[in-house]
């Protein structure tokens, strides 16, 4: 451990850890309580096509995803508000047209596109000074916003039409959320990749609310198990060998199991 901490790819891998344990902390624990889970799935696989079409014009395939990310977010909010289109079948249609067009943009940019493959599957011991730059300001805005718009983010996320008889701007606070999301989603892609974004958004909160209930305290539970998972898997993946993305989730998903395991055997109290 102590010779890994010598080499620059492994401090950037461990600062994008904590980055992403705390923009996954703010964002997921606002992700499963307004369960909007099946939507960020949606958002994050229609990113690709913001990807390959970036990649084709010889663009940053993040900036690609971000916008891509952002409109699919918007759309399927607009699609199954304002039309008869259901929300569900908005986002498979928003999931299917992402992954499509940006497998055809990969098919036609000549030579290998090694950048949309890391996306896939994740590569965190690559990731870049920029990403943790983005990283970093994302986790300021994210805290900014939380802190400036708590109680009106409590009031949407759990009872939005209660919120929205009470002239709380609901409209305000989801769009300005479901774009955080979206640049959550982008830039957590390098630590899990396109596949498996997803479980690192909702598992660390899922595994707190087993242990509260509290939106606060939800967010901090995420944040140390986040960190953990992230740390822990990191770790596994150097010393097997295997791809870090899945071997964070694998760590993720046993750090679940064991909670809900002890939950479950642990006494009640009366």
């Amino acid at each position: 451990m102590t010779n890994l901490l010598g080499y620059t790819f492994f401090q950037h891998a461990l600062l994008a850890s904590l980055l992403s344990a705390l923009i996954c902390a703010f964002i997921g624990t606002y992700i499963v309580s307004r369960r909007l889970v099946f939507i960020s799935g949606g958002i994050t696989h229609a990113s690709f096509g913001g990807m390959g079409i970036a990649y084709f014009l010889g663009f940053s395939p993040l900036m690609g995803a971000a916008v891509f990310a952002i409109l699919s977010g918007f759309s399927i909010q607009w699609l199954s508000n304002r039309t008869e289109v259901r929300e569900d079948s908005a986002i498979g249609i928003f999931w299917s047209l992402g992954m499509a067009i940006g497998i055809i943009f990969t098919f036609l940019t000549p030579g290998y596109a090694p950048n949309l493959m890391s996306s896939l599957f994740g590569s965190i011991l690559s990731v870049s000074n920029d990403e943790l730059l983005w990283m970093a300001l994302l986790v300021m805005a994210i805290i900014l916003f939380f802190v400036s718009f708590y109680r009106l983010i409590l009031a949407t996320a759990f009872d939005p039409d209660y919120a929205s008889t009470h002239k709380i701007p609901v409209h305000f606070i989801s769009y300005t959320l479901m774009i955080l999301v979206a640049l959550a989603i982008v830039l957590s892609i390098r630590v899990a990749g396109i596949i498996l974004v997803l479980a690192l958004l909702t598992i660390p909160p899922t595994t707190a609310n087993l242990l509260t209930h509290r939106f606060n305290q939800m967010i901090g539970y995420s944040f140390l198990l986040g960190l953990a998972g992230n740390v822990v898997g990191l770790l596994v993946s150097y010393a097997l060998n295997i791809p870090s993305g899945a071997a964070i989730i694998l760590v993720h998903v046993l750090i679940f199991i064991l909670v809900k395991g002890f939950l479950a055997i642990k006494p009640k109290s009366n």
